[in-house]
């Protein structure tokens, strides 16, 4: 009798062990398969072997699309451009129509597409695979840059300004995203006062971004934190009054003018004037150079270096000057991996990746073949 029953408690413990197994390989089957590769990916040091990438049920592989053969690197530079006037005369902060539309021309030709500053700060960046993204800016709101002209009763879009060249080169290449942010000043953006809500809000149904240049296009330089709070928070004021829903949040710094006095840096990042409080997601300084890749541990978005959209640049660091540079090290160049859920990065750049910035994507390091 006894017999029997030491058989039959060795028979349910086995049975309860199987059972338990199974439910433990349930559980596991139910990870997602983000969470297992990102796992994986933390267990091999970030290098994700490919074999082990799928879960149980042979989930796809969300790896198994990326072309290692286009050379994938989002920890590489992105240029963020500064132009400031579309007009007859070339010079420094002058594009003349044929030199803009050149710009576009060459940009698209070689492989940059435009996303905008947000979505490059946030780490957003969808485009297409071998590709590299580039952030497009205009400084003061010129009348140039968005002239409207009344014939026969109508508004017509001048043609010769920058908003319609641009729109126009998107019409002929639809893969050439319309994305741009105009940094405005005062309470005539644009210098047309009866359209300045048109014109306001035509940019933002049309998908581009308006930024903060201050109310007066003030230098920063000796104001107090008081000061600051009031150039930067009436200019955030009166387009609120316009643009009811739409948040200004990035700020581009007139003559690249920081405060003296380093403790009131805070107060261009965020502070309040008149019950209207602010938050910057982005700083931009005056440009000379290209920015780090928003998941690099040098990325800093309170102060984004620019690349002057000139030719006339005696200091060799417009925007030729660079296109020259990374067509010589296409390696230090941000080349899209086309998944905007994945960030993929070459090993020998796998030290300056701060997963911190990842913003909830997985990181993919792979080993590039000589």
């Amino acid at each position: 009798m006894k017999k029997v029953i030491n058989i039959t408690v060795v028979v349910v413990i086995v049975f309860l062990l199987l059972t338990g197994c199974n439910k433990i390989e349930e559980v596991n089957n139910e990870i997602p398969v983000v969470n297992k590769v990102y796992n994986k990916a933390e267990e091999t040091n970030n290098i994700i072997d490919k074999k082990d990438s799928k879960d149980d049920n042979n989930s796809e592989d969300p790896f198994e699309k990326i072309d290692l053969s286009k050379k994938p690197n989002e920890a590489g530079q992105i240029m963020i451009l500064m132009y400031h006037n579309i007009g007859n005369e070339e010079s420094e902060w002058v594009r003349t129509v044929e030199n803009f539309k050149k710009d576009l021309k060459v940009l698209y030709e070689k492989g940059y597409r435009p996303i905008s500053l947000k979505d490059f700060v946030n780490n957003n960046i969808d485009v297409e695979a071998g590709y590299t993204p580039i952030v497009i800016t205009f400084d003061d709101g010129n009348k140039n840059n968005f002239n409207i002209i009344v014939k026969d009763g109508k508004k017509i879009i001048d043609p010769n300004c920058a908003v319609s060249i641009y729109e126009e080169f998107h019409k002929q290449h639809p893969d050439f995203p319309l994305k741009a942010t105009f940094f405005i000043f005062g309470k005539n953006p644009f210098r047309q006062k009866e359209f300045v809500e048109y014109k306001l809000k035509y940019l933002i149904e049309k998908g581009l971004d308006i930024g903060n240049h201050t109310i007066a296009h003030n230098n920063l330089t000796k104001l107090d934190s008081s000061s600051i709070q009031k150039v930067i928070g009436e200019n955030i004021e009166f387009l609120s009054s316009i643009l009811k829903d739409y948040e200004v949040n990035m700020l581009a710094l007139p003559y690249g003018s920081r405060p003296k006095n380093k403790e009131n840096e805070i107060y261009l990042r965020k502070g309040e004037y008149n019950g209207i409080n602010y938050n910057n997601i982005a700083i931009l300084n005056v440009g000379w150079k290209p920015s780090y890749s928003p998941i690099d541990k040098r990325f800093n978005p309170y102060s984004i270096p620019r690349v002057r959209a000139s030719e006339i640049n005696v200091d060799n660091v417009g925007l030729y000057d660079w296109l020259e540079y990374f067509d010589k090290y296409p390696q230090k160049r941000f080349i899209s991996d086309g998944n905007p859920d994945v960030v993929t990065v070459p090993k020998k750049f796998e030290d300056i990746v701060d997963k911190n910035k990842l913003n909830g994507k997985l990181l993919y390091i792979y080993e590039e073949k000589e």
